[in-house]
């Protein structure tokens, strides 16, 4: 309960670990800003926390992750909700919008090996043939096939923690998890090698954090204001425009990557890549434009109308 003088906001989150501290950290900095302010937290078991045995796809996809924290936030039960902007898809639940997007983590993703397997040392290019790769991401698969069809990819859910005792355990060889959150969480040292970009390019929304309010919500607005970073803004436009342009389920392998390049002290160059392929590796289509970061939407609707025509539409319809 807020104290006489104070307001109050209440932040829906999922429950995992992760989750949690992205909550906590959007609350920590909501109340350094808003000494006024008392926040709160609830707890939303999603469908997707509710599944766990299998790949996405059979259930939905991404929207599985937000679907019931949009409703809490509808009903008027949270003020906000903080997702991993990953997990988000690029149509909200009519009446709400993402309000701000915090300073970005890294953006990468991490491959995490067993202790013992690898030649001289972990990394990708030194697992050994026929290693058992764990991820239920399409986009991961794709893109490990394409660089190493070698490999044996294998289905692997659960939190961050989860994951990481399935590689301990021998479940898994390795598995590719997100930098960002093992970084928040303190497992930067459990990562043997942040893949380059250009093996693995990111998903899209990697390493943001997205905040969700109603769309007339003033209030709750306006205290988030602060929550917003400049240069998160500018990559995740281009990123969202690039997944609303391109549609596709979550059956397809679908990446995109923007980064502002500053060499001195304007506004420098944003480049943004993008990726649509087949979940076995065998066809890849990447491609890459750059220009203003004032023009981050134009930026995304650009490299989409670029993708398509070089084979995506093609993929993204057979694949539906």
């Amino acid at each position: 309960m807020s104290a006489p003088g104070q307001s109050r906001i209440v932040i829906g989150t999922r429950g995992s670990p992760l989750a949690r501290w992205q909550a906590d950290h959007i609350g920590a900095t909501l109340a350094q800003a808003h000494p006024t302010l008392a926040v709160e937290q609830r707890i939303i078991v999603t469908e997707g926390d509710r599944f766990q045995s299998g790949p996405l796809v059979q259930i939905g996809g991404k929207g599985v992750w937000v679907k019931e924290i949009e409703a809490a936030l509808l009903a008027g039960e949270i003020d906000l909700a903080v997702h991993s902007l990953k997990d988000v898809p690029a149509d909200l639940a009519p009446g709400l919008v993402l309000t701000a997007f915090p300073q970005r983590a890294d953006a990468r993703d991490a491959l995490i090996v067993r202790d013992g397997v690898g030649r001289a040392g972990p990394g990708l290019d030194r697992l050994p043939t026929g290693a058992r790769v764990g991820t239920s991401s399409p986009r991961r698969l794709c893109q490990l096939m394409a660089a190493r069809p070698d490999l044996r990819v294998e289905v692997l859910r659960g939190n961050v923690d989860t994951r990481l005792r399935k590689v301990s355990e021998g479940v898994v060889d390795a598995a590719v998890l997100a930098c960002a959150g093992l970084d928040r969480l303190g497992h930067a040292a459990s990562i043997a090698e942040r893949l380059s970009i250009e093996i693995m390019l990111p998903a899209i929304g990697q390493g943001a954090l997205a905040i969700e309010t109603r769309i007339d919500d003033d209030r709750v607005r306006s205290l988030c204001k602060i929550l917003s970073d400049p240069s998160a803004e500018i990559t995740v436009a281009a990123e969202r425009t690039l997944l609303e342009r391109l549609g596709g389920s979550c059956r397809t392998p679908l990446a995109g990557h923007a980064r502002l390049l500053r060499d001195g002290p304007g506004p420098g160059v944003l480049y943004l890549g993008g990726l649509v392929g087949r979940p076995d590796g065998t066809e890849t289509i990447r491609d890459a434009v750059q220009g203003p970061p004032e023009e981050a939407a134009s930026l995304g609707a650009e490299l989409a109308r670029r993708l398509l025509a070089r084979g995506a539409a093609r993929i993204l319809a057979e694949l539906g």
